[in-house]
C-alpha cells in the first residue's frame, strides 16, 4: 500500500513540473531560441588581428642632401633595372613663376652620391610668393658675370648652373651662401662646385664634371624651395 502511494506522489509531482515549464514558456520567459532563466550565453569567441609586419620597401633619402622626393616619372622597377631617370646634354631652361615680385637667395649648397646619380641642391629662402627659373647647360669656359673673368672648375667639363628670379641678401631678407669651393669626396661624377653669388638678378655656379659630359636633369622642389641638378654616373 505505502509502495502505491510513493508512487503516485512521484507522478504529481512530474505533471506539476511539466507543468510549471510549460507556463513559463507561454509568458515569453523562454522561448525555444532563448536561454533559461539563470543560463547566460558564453562570450562569442573574438580573434585578435596579428601585429603588422615591417614593409621589406625602404626610403631613399640620402643623410647628405635630406632629399628623398620620387623621381618625375619613374618607378622604383626602372630605376633600379636601368639609367635612374631620363636625361641628356643639352640646356635645361625653366622661367620664374609666381605672381607678384620674388626675392630669393641660395642659402646653401650641398652635394650626395645617390645610386647611379650625383645630386647637388640648391636651398633658397627669401620674401614672395614666386618660384625661381635656371638656366643649365655645358659650357666651354667658367666665366663670371659682369667681368668676364676666367674661374678655374676642376673637372673635364664644366655644367653651368645659373638661377633667375633671385635677389641680393638685402632685398631678400636671408644670409646668402657664404661658400665659394666644394669638393665632395664621396661622388663619382660632380668633382667640385664654384658658388659664384648673385649678380644683377641670377646666381650662378658651376659643376666641375669627370670624363666629360654626362647626362643630366634640373626640377624644382618646394616647401622649402630647392633647386635640384642631377648628374648621372
Amino acid at each position: 500500500m505505502g509502495t502505491r502511494r510513493r508512487a503516485g506522489t512521484f507522478r504529481q509531482a512530474g505533471a506539476l513540473l511539466a507543468a510549471l515549464l510549460l507556463v513559463g514558456c507561454t509568458n515569453g520567459q523562454a522561448g525555444p531560441d532563448e536561454p533559461l532563466p539563470g543560463i547566460s550565453d558564453p562570450e562569442p569567441i573574438v580573434s585578435e588581428p596579428a601585429e603588422p609586419t615591417p614593409s621589406d620597401t625602404k626610403a631613399t633619402e640620402d643623410p647628405g642632401t635630406g632629399d628623398d622626393a620620387p623621381e618625375p616619372g619613374v618607378t622604383a622597377t626602372e630605376t633600379a633595372a636601368g639609367p635612374p631617370f631620363a636625361a641628356n646634354t643639352e640646356p635645361d631652361t625653366a622661367e620664374p613663376t609666381g605672381e607678384g615680385e620674388t626675392f630669393l637667395s641660395v642659402t646653401n649648397v650641398r652635394v650626395a652620391e645617390h645610386d647611379r646619380y650625383d645630386r647637388v641642391v640648391f636651398d633658397l629662402d627669401g620674401r614672395g610668393s614666386g618660384r625661381p627659373g635656371w638656366r643649365v647647360e655645358y659650357v666651354d669656359q667658367a666665366t663670371d658675370d659682369g667681368s668676364g673673368h676666367d674661374v678655374q672648375v676642376d673637372g673635364e667639363a664644366i655644367l653651368r648652373v645659373s638661377l633667375s628670379g633671385t635677389a641680393n641678401p638685402m632685398d631678400s631678407g636671408v644670409e646668402e651662401f657664404p661658400g665659394e669651393r666644394t669638393a665632395p669626396a664621396d661622388t663619382e661624377s660632380v668633382n667640385e662646385i664654384v658658388y659664384r653669388y648673385w649678380f644683377e638678378g641670377y646666381t650662378t655656379a658651376f659643376l666641375g664634371i669627370d670624363e666629360g659630359k654626362r647626362p643630366f636633369r634640373v626640377f624644382l622642389l618646394e616647401n622649402p624651395t630647392r633647386v635640384v641638378v642631377d648628374v648621372q654616373h
